[in-house]
């Protein structure tokens, strides 16, 4: 008999460089990006129901039910496999909406995955992530769950494995918005593309790292902090900050002095995501 229910990961992400190349005549801008994953991430659990119904049970303050990505995932997938089965969702939240590290992309992904394996739909990995691209240029790389270079708007994904270190990522009190960032007449959007090939090093640079900072002296701050320590970054267009450490402890040892006044935690970056992990164990 098949499971009913179902409770899966659904991991942050970094964004360990991003490259703003130009504006297409869509609006969309050309991107070149490097995705890495974090074990570190929300939780949702899935319990089937047989009268089609989809329910999110979790309320997230300022979204709509109906407006959720979870739920759209839920639907959209429903409705392109003509499937008749519903669901009852939950999620523990602990990634922040607007941080940057990729939240409501993944919960999106890890929902598409969810359900594929929930519904026995026995959709392969390129119809799910060409689903999840109706839904976010981010969702596809959580669907494929390896570690990406990405083009295009984000959809063009090339595999790579980058190193691993343990990363401290500060998390400020701000919901940085995605459309306000990209459509600020300041924005960097003229940078030389760069070969995926050699695996990209040295071109840490974050294209929105300006507009953000001016924009949000919390993220300036939370800069500032962390660079006493190592490298900091913006991960997308934030409003998390994060740096890399050769191993935990280091990275709890700064976590210690900073988290005093900054939320934040500590997490291994990883080339293969914790849900594919996960699912693959359940095979």
């Amino acid at each position: 008999m098949p499971a009913n229910r179902l409770t899966l990961p659904s991991p942050a992400k970094l964004n360990l460089m991003l490259h703003i190349l130009g504006r297409r005549e869509d609006g969309y801008h050309e991107l070149q990006t490097m995705f890495q994953f974090l074990d570190y991430g929300d939780e949702i659990t899935y319990a089937l129901r047989d009268d089609g119904v989809i329910h999110l049970h979790t309320e997230f303050e300022g979204v709509p039910h109906d407006s959720n990505l979870i739920v759209k995932a839920a639907r959209k997938l429903q409705e392109q496999s003509a499937c008749s089965l519903g669901v009852d969702i939950w999620i523990d939240k602990i990634l922040p909406m607007g941080g940057g590290i990729g939240g409501g992309s993944s919960n999106a992904a890890t929902t598409l995955l969810g359900l594929n394996h929930l519904w026995q739909l026995g959709w392969d990995e390129d119809r799910l992530a060409g689903l999840g691209l109706t839904l976010g240029a981010d969702v596809p790389v959580f669907v494929r769950g390896h570690a990406a270079f990405a083009e295009g708007v984000g959809e063009k994904l090339t595999p790579v494995d980058p190193e691993e270190p343990w990363y401290l990522v500060l998390v400020p009190q701000v919901s940085v918005s995605t459309a306000e960032i990209f459509s600020d007449p300041l924005l960097t959007r003229n940078t030389p593309p760069i070969k995926v090939r050699p695996v990209p090093k040295g071109n840490s640079r974050n294209d929105c790292l300006p507009v953000v900072t001016r924009r949000y002296p919390e993220v300036r701050n939370a800069l500032n902090l962390l660079g006493k320590f190592t490298e900091a970054k913006l991960t997308g267009t934030g409003s998390c900050v994060f740096g890399g450490f050769p191993s935990k402890a280091e990275a709890d040892k700064v976590s210690a002095l900073l988290t005093e006044t900054l939320t934040g935690f500590v997490a291994k970056g990883s080339n293969v995501s914790m849900l594919h992990r996960k699912l693959q164990s359940l095979l």
